[in-house]
């Protein structure tokens, strides 16, 4: 079994930046694909960022690319999200995921594990 824990959420204004971490516990994902969802207030999941097992190859929807950045660092057990130039339409609960899959995808039905969440509110 895997364990996905976020944090690093909270309050912030547009414009500023905050950092997501996601520390994996239990089985080892460092096989694994790993990827950050979000659901907005009354919203569905949207896809945010994955990257592959080693790190080499990230995605990104096309909502956040240039402003968020992945990465992993599996020796850490850790993914991090930095999210830069916050907009008020980036407030959602954020998820971290883990898939069976060395390669990243956009679909939430390849992703096995998820954290709880944790929420970012990004004020105007």
């Amino acid at each position: 079994q895997v364990q996905l824990e976020e944090s690093g959420g909270g309050l912030a204004q547009a414009g500023d930046s905050l950092r997501l971490s996601c520390l994996s516990t239990g089985r080892s994902v460092s096989t694994s694909a790993l990827g950050w969802f979000r659901q907005p207030p009354g919203k569905e999941h949207e896809f945010i960022a994955a990257i592959n097992f080693n790190g080499e190859n990230t995605y990104y929807a096309d909502s956040v690319k240039g402003r968020f950045t992945i990465s992993r660092d599996s020796a850490k057990n850790t993914m991090w999200l930095q999210m830069n130039s916050l907009k008020p339409e980036d407030t959602a609960t954020y998820y971290c995921a883990a898939s069976p899959s060395v390669v990243g995808a956009a679909t939430q039905l390849v992703y096995e594990y998820w954290g709880q969440g944790t929420q970012v509110t990004v004020s105007s």
